[in-house]
């Protein structure tokens, strides 16, 4: 799951950036529109950093079955 919000936002963060040329002048007013691109960027490689490093830990993980006979 991690991995896919990851690429999400930084799909979302460089279409932000990159492919949408003129925004609305009451988008503008509120928020800077490249720079809400920049921390989707950013928070779209960290998520992709971490899930990669929880699913690698995860592979690494042994497990331990014990058996009883009554």
């Amino acid at each position: 799951m991690g991995i896919g919000i990851g690429i999400l936002l930084l799909v979302i963060g460089l279409v932000l950036l990159f492919a949408i040329k003129e925004f609305p002048d009451s988008l503008q007013e509120v928020v800077e529109p490249t720079t809400v691109g920049w921390i989707l960027v950013i928070a779209g490689v960290l998520a992709l950093v971490l899930g990669l490093v929880m699913n690698n830990q995860r592979s690494k993980t042994t497990h331990v079955e014990e058996r009883r006979d009554v």
